[in-house]
């Protein structure tokens, strides 16, 4: 099992990554980022990106989808951003954050490592 600072600098190495974070959406904080810079402030989208995941579970709620969300593509000019939501033992309420490349990355494969990375993650 991994730990944060492990899973998040495993992240970190995925094609095309330029950025990543572990978020608690409850609160909106990261808990931890490694990556982003001047263009991409991990905080901030931190807390952008809580209000999408409530935004969601709120929707599929309202609707009586008894589902859970995988991950949440968001696809913009240059970058993708995919948030992946926790699943294991003790971590509801967390995500996994991961800002791409678009020229870089191959979507498929991050969307699988991130996966990966999810499972062996020890909160």
């Amino acid at each position: 099992m991994a730990n944060t600072e492990t899973a998040l600098k495993e992240a970190i190495t995925i094609e095309g990554a330029l950025g990543a974070a572990l978020v608690d959406y409850t609160s909106g904080m990261a808990l931890g980022t490694v990556g982003g810079g001047k263009d991409l402030d991990l905080t901030v989208a931190a807390a952008g990106n809580t209000d999408v995941v409530r935004s969601k579970v709120r929707t599929m709620e309202h609707l009586g989808l008894k589902d859970e969300i995988e991950d949440i593509l968001i696809t913009l000019g240059t970058q993708y951003h995919l948030i992946r939501l926790m699943k294991g033992r003790g971590s509801t309420g967390l995500f996994l954050y991961l800002a791409l490349d678009k020229e870089r990355a191959n979507l498929a494969m991050a969307r699988h490592q991130l996966k990966k990375i999810e499972a062996e993650l020890d909160v």
